[in-house]
């Protein structure tokens, strides 16, 4: 098959620089049974035992990247509560031809709630609210009409974290040309003419069933900015991002200048450019948030060790058990999806903007993960691939069966 422009130019810049991260475990003492030099290629170049070459998993991730249009990838490790390693691959530019690498920043898109929540869950710990608390009882700049759903139950912190509310939108954020005006969140939540989507509004009583909606995750971040009187993006960054050194992330929307200098693009699902270089999202909370593997690790790191009281830099060890565990209704805990694999439990999140895809995945209690950012439409179907590969590599147990007892 003749190779695309885009696979020619991952080929010449991989051939011309090693990509490989700095990010690396530096007490490797504790680095358990793979070196990252053998994790790394059993990763990147796949399995090679006599497999027919149509299939994913025998193909290197240059291949990968080019048979699904996916110009930069970007990823990180995480094993035994550290990150092993990152690296990025290919380009996050097309038409610069900018290298990935691990300082590049990616959307994360609805990755974007769960370390909102984060947020949610210390402003529920320093007293400002309570997670059980009637959401209007907080919000000071808009009021939601409970619609008769509300007189048994009312919509809390804890249902719009966990999708939980009964809240109603029906629509997943677009985002917005970087030169189209943007609506302000009361107008996004109101339907406004601004807004290119429907306003929320409630379909049923909290708590009856699960139903995803940025909508929801939308109004818990205006009630955050109501009770700290200051805007989402600076609330976030002072008391979530900076405290975690999460330094090449931020939810300003748009991405600022300086950020933008190594900022990914926005491409389509040949792995063309999409026009603008990326989407504008002000729905902050719901899928605002730029930032890299690197960063996200350090979140997913801080939520392990702060579950076995071993760090608690933001939350308490038994306050960030409501990250780790359902609420009751649905999959989701306050910001993530709980579910088990094979013989372990994980929490997780996946993410898709316009042009982008993201995923984060890692274990309740045994100290290791993945994050995976792309720059492409389809980037979910290399994800899902290099996913396999991590899991497999470090023997994670979510490929394990149930021990057969024998006696």
């Amino acid at each position: 098959m003749k190779k695309t422009k885009l696979f020619l130019l991952i080929t010449c810049i991989l051939a011309c620089t090693n990509n490989t991260s700095e990010v690396t475990r530096s007490n490797l003492e504790n680095a358990g049974s793979i070196s990252i030099s053998d994790a790394q290629y059993q990763i990147e170049h796949g399995d090679n035992k006599g497999f027919e070459t149509s299939d994913l998993s025998s193909m290197p991730i240059i291949e990968l990247m080019e048979k699904f249009g996916v110009p930069g990838v970007s990823l990180a490790v995480i094993d035994n509560f550290a990150i092993h390693w990152a690296k990025g691959y290919g380009v996050a530019d097309i038409e610069t031809g900018q290298i990935t690498n691990t300082e590049t920043m990616f959307q994360a898109a609805s990755i974007s709630k769960p370390v909102a929540a984060m947020g949610v869950l210390k402003a529920a710990q320093d007293g400002l609210f309570d997670l059980d608390d009637d959401i209007n009882d907080i919000l000071v700049s808009w009021d939601l009409d409970g619609e008769g759903f509300t007189e048994n139950r009312h919509v809390t912190p804890r249902t719009l974290t966990s999708h939980t509310s009964g809240l109603g939108d029906g629509f997943g954020f677009p985002g917005y040309d970087p030169e189209e005006p943007l609506p302000t969140t009361v107008q996004i939540l109101e339907g406004h003419d601004l807004s290119n989507v429907g306003g929320v509004f409630m379909e049923r009583e909290p708590l009856t069933y699960y139903e995803y909606s940025g909508g929801g995750v939308t109004l818990m971040e205006l009630a955050l900015s109501d009770v700290y009187n200051r805007s989402f993006v600076d609330l976030m960054r002072e008391e979530i991002l900076n405290p975690l050194g999460m330094k090449r992330s931020s939810y300003a929307q748009p991405i600022s200048s300086e950020h933008d200098k190594n900022a990914a693009r926005a491409h389509d699902r040949e792995g063309e450019s999409r026009g603008p270089k990326w989407h504008v999202y002000p729905e902050h909370a719901a899928a605002g948030l730029w930032t890299t593997p690197t960063d996200l690790s350090m979140f997913i790191i801080e939520i392990q060790l702060s579950a076995q009281g071993n760090s608690n830099r933001i939350l308490s060890q038994t306050m960030v058990q409501e990250m780790l565990n359902p609420v009751g209704v649905g999959p989701f805990s306050v910001g993530f999806s709980v579910s088990k694999h094979g013989e372990g439990w994980y929490f997780s999140h996946s993410g898709s903007n316009w042009g982008f895809r993201a995923l984060t995945l890692a274990h309740k209690v045994k100290g290791y993960g993945l994050v995976i950012m792309t720059n492409g439409d389809r980037g979910s179907e290399v994800i899902n691939e290099i996913r396999k590969r991590i899991e497999q590599t470090y023997e994670w147990d979510s490929f394990d069966s149930p021990v057969v007892r024998t006696y």
